[in-house]
């Protein structure tokens, strides 16, 4: 490479921030940071180590106690004020215990002399900070990303036939997953579900749905930015990809996503490189995706809104959530859940649910789904009833007696729902399935189609495994 060229390929590695008015010692410890397989940045005063923070990031500072005649603890401070979550391990050649408790009020993690063989030593403390910041991430995220709204659990058979999906393709560390499911089914759960049971566990979870984020951002979200990128990147930001390495990275209405992007995101998938925005130098990393919509995917390939080569790399694992009404003997399981949880957040013992209130609940269509069961156990559990959830205590649309000869079944397309093909096409063939007693010769009659055709389509969904074990006796 000739001098002055920017490398095209670079592999992700955690950053040391060295900041030391000596260049010699800048050196050897550069030197000793990327023998161990860090990335080493450098800086001689506080100025030029907040720049370097701002503009390439660090997950690591490594700050001399004295910058000739700056105090390296007024450049602690404004490490701190810059990012109170980096951590900073200060090194002095003549520091004290004064100096050391100082440094650590102000933030610092750790406090090293310059005695040899301190690098030995530096090594332990640099990976004991970098591990210490990522346990610290990982808290702070399941702190902020933990879901009670919801339960991912229940009687169904729709519902365990899906979490046996899930917990298979959870074995496999790099499989990309599709879930299908309408709004408020519980999709990202499902997602984190298969994050939980997979070796990935102990990475981080990072979420991120798709039509919630501008257009001009959303490349900035996923891939990050270099200072300077646009008109608005002040400082340097890592992208999504960035943060999920080594764990999971949940792509929810992912059918939102421009076509621009997607021919991004189908090279990250591909090759697990790609570059922030404004950058010059290539990204790996090592994360699995999943993704989610509520969409038609194939009716959006055939109008052209959706890449098609995107959708078969994403479609490796497809996965459907059954909506509630389709999961019925979960309603008391999920209700009683929720009625537990409010009450007490309102410190008061649960509440009984009244025998004609969970009818009501039972013959509710509920197209919001599980979100939607959710907020009306938490509407009345604070605003109506005390100690017993009664009929006249749920809203009005739970309580309206249905028209004549709409009893039984709930109806293929409730009012205001809109299920993509894909999926009625699936749950005609569990009803047919489900009439036939797992019998997919008579299935198959009553479908109109031949017997092949149903067996192409349970392996398109996914349901072969079921089926054949739903009908030992039939003929190949």
């Amino acid at each position: 490479m000739a001098k002055g060229d920017i490398p095209t390929h670079v592999q992700t590695a955690h950053t040391l921030l060295i900041v030391d008015d000596e260049p010699s010692l800048r050196f050897s410890i550069g030197e000793w940071a990327r023998d161990s397989g860090l990335c080493a940045l450098e800086a001689a005063d506080g100025q030029q180590a907040l720049e370097q923070i701002r503009e390439r990031g660090a997950d690591v500072v490594l700050l001399d106690l004295k910058l000739g005649e700056e105090d390296g603890l007024q450049v602690l401070r404004r490490i701190r004020e810059e990012d109170p979550a980096l951590p900073v391990i200060m090194l002095t050649g003549h520091g004290g215990v004064e100096h050391a408790v100082q440094a650590t009020r102000l933030g610092a993690y750790d406090f090293i002399e310059k005695k040899p063989p301190y690098l030995e030593h530096l090594e332990v403390v640099v990976r004991r900070a970098l591990e210490h910041a990522r346990l610290k991430h990982e808290v702070e995220r399941l702190r902020e990303g933990s879901q009670p709204d919801q339960a991912l659990f229940g009687e169904s058979a729709g519902l365990r036939r899906a979490l046996q999906r899930l917990e298979k393709v959870a074995r496999s560390n790099t499989a990309t997953v599709l879930l299908h499911g309408e709004t408020g089914s519980g999709k990202e759960l499902m997602a984190r579900y298969v994050h939980a049971h997979s070796a990935r566990a102990s990475g981080p979870f990072i979420d991120l749905n798709c039509s919630a984020i501008p257009e001009h951002l959303l490349e900035s979200q996923l891939f990050g930015h270099e200072k300077g990128a646009f008109t608005d990147a002040k400082h340097f930001k890592k992208g999504l990809f960035d943060l999920a390495d080594a764990g999971t990275l949940f792509l929810d209405e992912i059918g939102e996503m421009p076509l621009q992007l997607q021919s991004k995101l189908l090279r990250v998938l591909e090759s697990r490189t790609f570059r922030r925005v404004g950058g010059q130098a290539d990204i790996t990393v090592d994360v699995r995706v999943v993704a989610a919509t509520h969409r038609d995917l194939p009716r959006a390939v055939a109008e052209g809104k959706f890449r098609e080569d995107l959708y078969y790399r994403l479609n490796v694992v497809p996965i459907s959530m059954p909506p509630l009404r389709e999961r019925r003997e979960d309603i008391p399981l999920l209700a009683e859940h929720f009625i537990r949880r409010f009450c007490g957040e309102l410190g008061r013992p649960a509440a009984r649910l009244h025998p004609e209130a969970l009818q009501a609940m039972l013959e509710y269509a509920w197209p919001g789904n599980v979100r939607e069961l959710k907020n009306v156990i938490e509407r009345v559990v604070l605003l109506e009833a005390q100690d017993e959830i009664r009929l006249e205590h749920l809203p009005g649309e739970l309580t309206r007696r249905p028209e004549a000869g709409s009893e039984g079944a709930p109806a293929p397309f409730p009012p205001g729902v809109v299920r993509p093909l894909a999926e009625v096409e699936m749950l005609a063939i569990e009803h047919a399935l489900g009439v036939c007693g797992g019998n997919k010769t008579r299935a198959a009659q009553l479908l109109g189609i031949s017997r092949q055709t149903l067996r192409t389509k349970l392996k398109e969904f996914a349901m072969e495994d079921d089926a054949e074990e739903a009908d030992p006796k039939a003929s190949p």
